[in-house]
Parts: structure tokens; C-alpha cells; sequence
């Protein structure tokens, strides 16, 4: 692949920064609630804090080749303090802010960061608690005071102060920063962001400047995003999405970023924005639909007639408007009148009345859920992406949104599949190394530029879309030597309110069968509907009524499945409904909540074997991590539960 020349002025996060002062000094580049109050800084005063930040970190003794840790939720100070590093010829390394001390010592010690930058107290408390296993650590500087005020040591600091003294100084230190900005270029590390470790110990993914830019520019060309759109940024900041989106997205076009006050207010924060740009993960979604189903079960009879009934309207009508298809009058007409009484009342309601793009991405979306969206008039698509390959590998183009594909080879990508099925790329934002990680670097990117994305999938012959079936590793064979490919039938039970998660198994075996885990506010909800009093989230899970809605809920996907040749062998015969969430505490999921298989297999073993022995409850006990860190065991007795299947005779028939 023939690297591209960058364009002039554009080789660099700071250099996109002063050109957007120069493009757009005075339009609005950041907001952040705080106190219930949206404040704003314009591009010419985001660059102004960007700089003075800088130049009081190059008196700390920042110098280039530095990593700098960072670490907290979504503040446009600490979006700055990212560009500020850079211009000091520094490496940002964005960590997990829900990461628990433990977890950090692995990221902080392999990307050798000198300085951390934390949001607040709990985040420098994580620190401190570590500090003797990370001595490369030398400065810590922290956004928010609160709590501080007792904290004394030589190498703690407020940003504010660092940023005053480096306004101080500016005229003295900026000359330098200069410098050396003037020998940072295309092929010079951007960010080093860390995998999710759903198989191993988290990687550190080095991304140049070349990476990070010409994805932003193809990405954002793509979908015609310009400087007027606005974008929530509510994800983790460790997260590539997030980086490609609220950093380097943001400064290609000049959009304006928006951050929220906290998680517990960004559904209202969403709705005050109104974003035009849109990203969210399966779960978010999910969640939202969770929220609609409840607020319509309590509703009144005429109100639930009415969302019921233009509802099932909208899910003939809407995706093909979108679409940009040809309708007849008298289904615009009832669509007009759906979106005056529930589409546009309801979009609103969910925030999403302004989004122009939509995308999502990180897990399958089931395509119930997908429709759901779209019939609204919403654009939501769904985009295939990897941290190592700075987000995009796969688009969906406007007009050609399908539920069972991930799009098109996103602008200046090249696909190709293993024999085994395996999907490989290549492209501009490709990942330059994992640091300090030659072996790992080698089995993953190959000499011209392959990387293996270790997911099964093929080209739709229909659409020539990539449909992505499985993890690799995950794809396997049933006994009969049918597929077996579990995401997607965890996918389609998931899209259920009252299933919060699912993990299908069945490799080489004679039938599959699942753990589920429940939605405490969908269920619970529906109790108290019910009258049905109960004292915990393990009663609840193992309630006679509860256990007999969620066979209800398998069946249904089962008789889903069985419509799929291909896949119809993975029909869900028993299912237990798991007495605790899987928590990343626990090991059990990753920070951007992706199931670690191999980990809840080995954490339940007895009660998957117990499945498949054919007995009807299993005893067990289960070790948690509690919110204040220490360890405890729970015990149950669960249910298995048997689900009716499809004859087999129906399967041969569809073949």
C-alpha cells in the first residue's frame, strides 16, 4: 500500500488545532456541564488553555518521548491535555477511569508513563495505592480540587497551577515547544491506546499521526461531517472510538465537542445537546429501548394502542423512507401522523431528534433493535472497527443499511479472507506496533501491512457488504459438525428488555445452552407491576414467573435461529439464569463490556456441566469483588431450564 503524502499544515494534532483557529477562532469547540450549567470555550480559547498547559508541563520537566498517563471521564480539559502533551513531543496514554488500581499498574508500568494527569481524588487515591509497583511514575497532576485540599506531596499538582505557571512563562517556553513541533511528523506517535484484554493482558497500540489523521479525513468524508455537527462524548476516553471521534474527528472538521456532567445525567445531557453525531455501543441502545418499553407498559390503554399501532406502521415505512425508497401517499401520510404523535415525541425523549449520522459498533447489534431505530427516521448504522486499526474497517453508506452486514471497506481499506474465513486488513490507519510487544506485533500485522482481526466472516454476494459471523476463536463445530457461532444467538436474545446479557455454548457439543443474565430495572419494574414483592437481585433471578418469561424469550429466538440454515444448529436447548451480573470486576467482562468467554467458562464450570448432564438445578458458589474492593463469596441454588427447539426436520426442509 503506497503511503499518502499529508496534507500542508496537517501532520499533526497541533497543527489541526491551529488551523481550525484560523478556520473557526470563535465558533464553539468544547462544552461541558458542570454544576447543571453548559459552559463553552471557542476554538481561539481552547488553544490558549492547550498551550499554556503545555508550556507549564515542559516546566514540570515533561520532554519528548515522555508517556503521560490520563485518566478520568469526559472533560474537554482533559481532551486538551492530550494535545497539550503532544506539543510538548509527548505520548498520551489514555487509561479506564473505572480501572481499579490493580488493573492500572500493568498499563502504567508497560507504557513507562512519567506523568499521570487525573481527573479527581478517586483517581490519584488509585495511585497512591500503587505507587510503590509503578516507580517510573514521577508527577501527578489533578483537574478537579475537590477533596485535595489535605493532599501534600512534592509531586502533586492542580492543573489550574500548572497552567498559570506555564501562562507565566509562555513567552519563554512556547520558542521551545515551537521547536519541536517543527520536527514532529506524519509517521511520529499520535496516542498509544490499550487493547480491552479479552484474551490476555491489555496490549499498548502505538498510532502515528498518519494513522489518526487520514482515518479522522476518510472517515469524516465519508459521511459529510462538517464543523456545524455536534457530538456528545460520554465513552471512555481510553477507548479508540472515543479518541477517533472527539480528537481527531473534531479536529479534521472543526466540530464541537460536548461533554456531560456525569454518566447518571447523560440522557438528559443528550437530550439538552441534541447531537447531529452519533455514536453508541449495542448496550446503549438497549438500554434506551429498556427505558421506552417500561415508560409504555405503565402508559394508558389509548397510549399504548397508539404506540403499538404506529409503531408496527413505522417498521414497514421507516427504514425505506430512510432508504430514500418510494413510498405511497397513504403510508407517508400515516408516517407523517406516527411522527407528530410518537416518532417525534419519542426521538426527542431519547435525544436523538437532531442525528444526522448515527453509528454503532463494539458488539453485533441484533437487528430487531437495529429496526427499532431506524424505523424512527433515525440514521443508525453500523460501522466494523479495531483499536489497531484506528476504528474503520468496515462503513455503512447512507442508502445501504442492513441489519446482518457491517458496510463496505471504509475509504483507503483493503479486506481479504483466510481460507478459514478469517477477515484481514489493511489500511492508512493500520497500527504501527503493540509497544514493547515485538512477538505480538509480528503474529498480528504481517510484512505488507495484513492485520488479522481474529473475527469469522464473508462477503454478502447480495449487497458485497462484510458480514461478520463470530469471533474466530469462537466459531466452532457442533457435534453433528453444524456451525457454531454463539454471538449470534446471544445477539438476538439480547435484544430482549428483561436480558441484560447472554453467553451461548456449545462447541463440540451435542446442543447449546446459555447463561443469562437479567435487566434488574426491566424485571424489576415488571414486578412491581405484579405485585410480586421480592428482596434481591438473586431472588429475582430465580422467581418461578421470572425463569418462565425468559424461556419465553429463548423460544422465541430459537424459532428466530432455526430461519437460518446456516446457523440453525445453534438453538438454545436448557439456560440458566445466572444468581450475580458478569462484572468487570470480576474479571468476567472488559472495561467496554465484551464477555471474556474463557474466563466465565472456567468461573462456572460446575453449572455448565450440570446443563449438560441433564440435571434440573446445580448448587454453587460464586467469589465477587464488592464496590469497596474486597472479596466475599455468594451461593445459590439455579434452575435449569428446558426451551423447546425446533424439529429437525424443519432445518433439513429449509436446506
Amino acid at each position: 500500500m503506497t503511503a499518502t503524502a499529508p496534507q500542508k499544515g496537517c501532520e499533526t494534532l497541533p497543527n489541526l488545532l491551529a488551523r481550525n483557529v484560523a478556520r473557526f477562532g470563535d465558533k464553539p469547540a468544547y462544552r461541558e456541564k458542570e454544576l447543571g450549567i453548559w459552559q463553552s470555550w471557542t476554538w481561539a480559547q481552547a488553544a490558549r488553555e492547550i498551550e499554556a498547559f503545555a508550556c507549564g508541563l515542559a516546566d514540570l520537566g515533561l520532554v519528548p518521548g515522555d508517556s503521560v498517563a490520563i485518566i478520568g471521564r469526559n472533560r474537554p480539559a482533559l481532551y486538551w491535555a492530550m494535545i497539550s502533551v503532544q506539543m510538548c513531543g509527548g505520548i498520551p496514554v489514555p487509561l479506564y477511569q473505572d480501572a481499579v488500581a490493580e488493573e492500572m499498574i500493568h498499563v502504567l508500568g508497560n507504557s513507562q508513563a512519567r506523568f499521570v494527569i487525573a481527573g479527581d481524588q478517586e483517581q490519584i487515591d488509585k495511585i497512591h495505592e500503587v505507587q510503590d509497583q509503578i516507580p517510573r511514575v514521577e508527577m501527578m497532576i489533578y483537574h478537579d480540587p475537590r477533596g485535595m485540599r489535605k493532599y501534600d506531596a512534592a509531586n502533586l499538582f492542580e492543573m489550574d497551577d500548572v497552567t498559570a505557571k506555564g501562562r507565566a512563562k509562555h513567552a519563554e517556553i512556547w520558542p521551545r515547544l515551537q521547536a519541536i513541533q517543527a520536527k514532529q511528523g506524519y509517521d511520529d506517535t499520535c496516542v498509544m491506546l490499550y487493547t480491552s484484554g479479552t484474551t490476555g493482558r491489555p496490549k499498548g497500540v502505538v498510532l502515528s499521526n498518519r494513522n489518526i489523521i487520514e482515518t479522522s479525513k476518510n472517515s469524516s468524508e465519508f459521511d459529510h461531517l462538517r464543523a456545524e455537527d455536534d457530538v456528545l462524548a460520554y465513552l471512555p476516553m481510553a477507548w479508540v472510538g472515543d479518541f477517533i471521534f472527539s480528537v481527531g474527528q473534531a479536529l479534521w472538521t472543526g466540530f464541537c465537542v460536548n461533554c456531560p456532567e456525569s454518566a447518571e445525567t447523560m440522557q438528559t445531557d443528550l437530550r439538552e445537546i441534541g447531537p447531529t453525531y452519533f455514536f453508541a455501543p449495542p448496550r446503549v441502545f438497549e438500554n434506551q429501548l429498556t427505558e421506552v418499553m417500561i415508560r409504555m407498559e405503565d402508559a394508558g390503554r389509548f397510549k399504548k394502542w397508539l404506540f403499538h399501532h404506529f409503531m408496527a406502521h413505522a417498521k414497514k415505512v421507516g427504514p425505506r423512507l430512510l432508504d430514500g425508497e418510494t413510498v405511497g401517499a397513504a403510508d407517508r401520510i400515516n408516517y407523517f401522523l406516527g411522527n407528530l404523535f410518537v416518532y417525534g415525541p419519542l426521538k426527542n425523549t431519547l435525544g436523538l431528534s437532531r442525528v444526522r449520522v448515527g453509528y454503532t459498533a463494539g458488539e453485533a447489534i441484533g437487528p430487531e433493535l437495529f429496526a427499532f431505530y431506524r424505523s424512527l427516521g433515525i440514521n443508525l448504522k453500523q460501522l466494523y472497527g479495531q483499536t489497531e486499526a484506528s476504528v474503520f474497517i468496515t462503513q455503512q453508506p447512507d442508502g445501504q443499511v442492513r441489519s446482518d452486514t457491517v458496510g463496505v471497506p471504509s475509504p483507503g481499506v483493503e479486506l481479504k479472507m483466510a481460507e478459514n474465513g478469517e477477515v484481514f486488513y489493511r489500511s492508512p490507519g493500520v497500527f504501527v506496533e503493540y509497544f514493547n510487544n515485538p512477538e505480538s506485533t509480528a503474529s498480528t500485522k504481517d510484512a505488507e501491512g495484513w492485520v488479522a482481526t481474529g473475527d469469522a466472516g464473508f462477503i454478502d454476494p447480495e449487497s458485497g457488504q462484510l458480514r461478520i459471523i463470530d469471533r474466530a476463536k469462537d466459531v466452532g463445530k457442533m457435534s453433528d459438525g453444524a456451525m457454531f457461532a454463539p454471538k449470534y444467538v446471544e445477539n438476538k436474545l439480547k435484544f430482549y428488555p428483561n436480558i441484560l446479557e447472554a453467553v451461548v455454548f456449545g462447541n463440540e457439543r451435542d446442543m447449546c445452552t446459555a447463561f443469562l443474565n437479567i435487566d434488574l430495572t426491566a424485571v424489576g419494574n415488571w414486578a412491581e407491576r405484579n405485585n410480586i414483592a421480592y428482596s434481591s437481585y438473586q431472588e429475582l433471578t430465580g422467581h418461578p414467573q421470572v425463569l418462565e418469561i425468559l424461556r419465553g424469550h429463548v423460544e422465541e429466538v430459537n424459532k428466530s435461529v432455526a430461519a437460518d440454515p446456516m446457523l440453525a444448529g445453534c438453538q438454545v436447548h436448557r439456560f440458566v439464569v445466572l444468581h450475580k451480573q458478569l462484572d468487570a470486576d470480576d474479571g468476567e467482562m472488559t472495561r467496554t463490556q465484551k464477555v471474556r468467554r474463557g474466563v466465565v467458562e472456567d468461573k462456572f464450570d460446575d453449572v455448565i456441566t450440570a446443563m449438560y448432564e441433564g440435571k434440573s438445578e446445580i448448587y454453587t458458589e460464586t467469589e465477587v469483588t464488592y464496590e469497596d474492593g474486597r472479596k466475599g463469596k455468594i451461593t445459590a441454588t439455579l434452575q435449569i431450564i428446558d426451551a423447546a427447539v425446533q424439529p429437525a426436520q424443519k432445518l433439513e426442509a429449509a436446506e
